[in-house]
């Protein structure tokens, strides 16, 4: 059987956690509460006492019965549990008095004072977050109701202008029509209609009686100091969205014009976004009430459990009083939380899904995807097939003699690349399985951090499928390559099996259908657009976190540009490699390619620091720059490796330069990153931390900073190109190790951080928020 704080581990909310009762120190005090007791038991043996008794277990017997008949009789004295008002808001503070039997028990006095903090703890955030929500679901409700209005306004025109051509001629087509999937019913409050007035002003008044005003209105009213009224304006921050209000009167004073005419004209797709932001905010708040339901379940069950513990080790019966008390408190008591659940489920249903509660249901409730049998069968399959094939492979290559004599500079510059660029991106699948492993077990809540959806995500059994099923393809095209190469096929068709490997990579990256996780392919190509044009895009968490994934993947794009340029300059076909190997091309790409990944992570700091003004994003910018810097005197420096005048002005410029890089990156992993060498009760480590084992942190920073300086392959002279190659895999994949060992620490930084502002759920940023108005 499970012990309850095990349980409870495994059950509570992770965002939660300093929140929820500290059942392994009440567990503590009890522990005291027992020794306290044995202590001080007095001996049961006294001078008089001749020996045991027959009659020894008739009196205990009938001691224990004449104890309970008396702790019965007595256990409303035993202890009191008062409830006293701090203050005017309603706050709730819950002291304990002990009776005279344990006034003389200092370990009992310790253990009530820090179980009434518990609770108090329990009971204030229990109703700080019922607050929160309760104001969220109002500000909700009217935006809600201003959309409503809206389209009840946009229907009745519609309906005037399509009058005339109801008999002939097709009508306009509404933006509300029931075909749509989150359709809005029409409101239930009758606008004021007026013949005078037109659409532009009606949509005024309907959103003025909601307390929407715009800029230039004049008609809002004041308070009693003379100060304007608090109202719902449009929200003009840097990371908002335009109001859908703004929108849509802007459209209506555009289209004035338009009236007389009989013409009216309306962008849908703004006011659908307006709709999307307002579904998603309700499912967020529905997650965010379930999750309420069940902290407050939760810790009912802790104080239940702790307070049997505490009857059984003093042999009283104080559960049922401060039971009673822990029940009529705000957190178990209230029914808030419950009445706003189907409140939501019922305004989800009516006006998101078609009155269908079934439909509803499956949006509010997502059920994350597991990984089914059949996945971790096909992950067994794909690996052994790839270790059999990959075996069959290196002794046919070294019996063919591939890697030596005069076929080995044509398949390294063929198969060689295609080859390594599935690898590493094949190992970089395998440490990301391996993360969402370890992100699982230790509860760091991954997919909220990266804002995926649970029903899409993918999980570890999906990571290792992928990475297995890549490498046994590319293994088997190699296989039937060395094959076709050993018997004698003209070299055209056998060459043309690496591009056909290439080729079918990227059709099943953009295979429109939905198989082979599509929505985990067309978000990656989302996101590489994002880093792409980073300067143009607001950035998100999963938009840097991939940067940082292509800084440790530049082994991988340059063996993708070395193919372009072989594509380009038709060396597949013409068997010159010397343009895509060493001319001027391949240096200006190498340069490129070399920066673009450090280039696109600095943007991105650059962009963050432009909307929230903070200097450490400047930081964090110096740092990508200093590699790029460090990046490029590594390659001027292998261009005069050979040159006695150059070689070692650039030798001290390439140790400078990577020295500093290296230094300001180990500073920014341990410190800024992963949140270590700070001031704390851990010697070099956080105060929050998830690991237990403390010497794995030790032993992932020393593994880290040995990593860190894998550039000093760049000085030793190796010239020769087989091993200079295969050294350079070496290294890069030591790197893509090395990044999804940072990968997990990086997360559990921002769960920590997250935890530290009981975050459970996204806050979906709405079109119109409330502001006041002085200054």
């Amino acid at each position: 059987m499970v012990k309850f704080s095990k349980e409870l581990e495994a059950k509570l909310i992770p965002e939660w956690k300093d929140a929820f009762v500290n059942y392994r120190l009440l567990k503590k005090h009890v522990k005291k509460v027992k020794d306290s007791k044995i202590i001080s038991k007095p001996s049961q043996h006294t001078d008089g006492d001749f020996g045991v008794s027959i009659f020894d277990s008739i009196r205990f017997f009938a001691k224990k019965i004449y104890d309970k008949f008396r702790n019965s009789e007595n256990k409303t004295d035993i202890i009191q549990v008062k409830c006293e008002s701090i203050d005017d808001g309603g706050d709730e503070l819950y002291v304990t008095d002990l009776s005279q039997l344990f006034n003389e028990e200092d370990e009992v006095k310790f253990f009530f004072e820090k179980l009434d903090n518990e609770l108090n703890k329990v009971n204030q955030f229990y109703k700080k977050q019922e607050d929160e929500l309760h104001k969220k679901r109002e500000d909700l409700n009217k935006q809600l109701q201003i959309i409503l209005d809206l389209n009840q306004i946009f229907n009745k025109r519609r309906r005037k202008i399509s009058m005339p051509s109801l008999n002939g001629g097709n009508s306009p087509r509404s933006w509300s029509s029931p075909d749509r999937s989150s359709s809005f019913s029409e409101s239930s409050i009758e606008l004021a209609e007026s013949p005078q007035m037109s659409e532009a002003e009606e949509v005024r008044a309907a959103l003025e009686r909601h307390g929407v005003y715009f800029m230039d209105s004049g008609t809002r009213t004041k308070t009693k100091n003379g100060k304007p009224k608090m109202a719902m304006k449009i929200d003009s921050s840097a990371n908002a969205p335009r109001s859908v209000t703004s929108i849509l009167y802007e459209d209506l004073m555009n289209n004035l014009k338009k009236e007389s005419s009989g013409e009216f004209v309306i962008n849908p797709k703004k006011v659908q976004c307006f709709e999307k932001k307002i579904r998603g905010a309700f499912m967020e708040l529905y997650k965010v009430l379930g999750l309420l339901k069940t902290y407050s379940s939760l810790n009912m069950t802790a104080f239940v459990k702790i307070m049997k513990k505490f009857d059984k080790v003093s042999n009283q019966n104080a559960s049922e009083n401060y039971l009673k008390a822990v029940k009529g408190s705000h957190f178990f008591s209230s029914d808030k939380v419950v009445r706003m659940m189907d409140e939501v489920e019922s305004i989800f249903t009516k006006h998101f899904a078609n009155n269908d509660r079934k439909k509803a249901m499956k949006f509010l409730r997502p059920q994350q995807r597991k990984a089914s049998h059949m996945v971790t069968f096909f992950v067994g399959l794909f690996t052994g097939c790839f270790v059999s094939l990959f075996t069959v492979y290196a002794l046919l290559a070294h019996l063919t003699g591939v890697f030596y004599g005069d076929r080995r500079k044509e398949y390294m510059n063929t198969v060689y690349p295609i080859f390594s660029m599935f690898a590493l991106l094949s190992l970089h699948l395998f440490m990301h399985g391996c993360n969402l492993f370890m992100w699982k077990c230790k509860r760091i809540n991954y997919n909220f951090i990266f804002e995926s959806s649970p029903n899409t995500a993918l999980t570890y059994q999906d990571a290792f499928l992928m990475c297995t099923t890549f490498m046994t393809i590319v293994v088997g095209a190699l296989f039937i390559h060395l094959l076709f190469g050993a018997s004698g096929y003209p070299q055209g068709p056998v060459d043309a099996i690496p591009g056909l490997l290439l080729l079918l990579a990227f059709t099943m990256l953009l295979w429109p259908f939905n198989i082979f996780y599509r929505p985990t392919r067309y978000r990656f190509i989302r996101i590489i657009r994002n880093i792409v044009c980073c300067p143009f895009f607001k950035v998100s968490m999963v938009d840097f976190f991939m940067a940082d994934q292509l800084t440790s993947q530049i082994a991988l794009l340059k063996h993708l540009g070395t193919i372009a340029c072989n594509l380009l300059a038709r060396s597949f076909i013409t068997h010159q490699y010397k343009t895509c190997s060493n001319g001027k091309l391949f240096l200006e790409l190498s340069y490129a390619i070399s920066f673009l990944p450090y280039y696109w992570r600095a943007m991105q700091c650059a962009r963050r620091w432009y909307e929230d003004s903070k200097g450490e994003h400047l930081g964090n910018m110096g740092k990508y720059v200093s590699a790029m810097v460090a990046a490029g005197a590594r390659l001027t420096y292998e261009q005069h490796k050979c040159d006695p005048k150059n070689c070692h002005v650039w030798l001290a410029v390439v140790l400078v330069t990577s020295g500093v890089a290296t230094v300001y990156q180990l500073y920014w992993d341990f410190y800024r990153d992963w949140g270590l060498l700070r001031p704390s009760k851990n010697l070099w480590l956080r105060d929050n931390l998830i690991l237990k084992n403390k010497s794995i942190y030790y032993m992932s920073m020393a593994l880290n900073a040995v990593l860190r300086v894998a550039w000093l392959e760049t000085i030793m002279k190796i010239n020769r190109d087989p091993e200079k190659k295969l050294l350079d895999f070496l290294l890069a994949s030591l790197e893509v190790i090395r990044r999804g060992h940072w990968n997990f620490y990086r997360l559990e930084n921002e769960q920590v951080n997250n935890v530290g502002h009981y975050r459970a759920v996204n806050e979906v940023p709405l079109p119109v928020s409330e502001m006041d108005s002085d200054g």
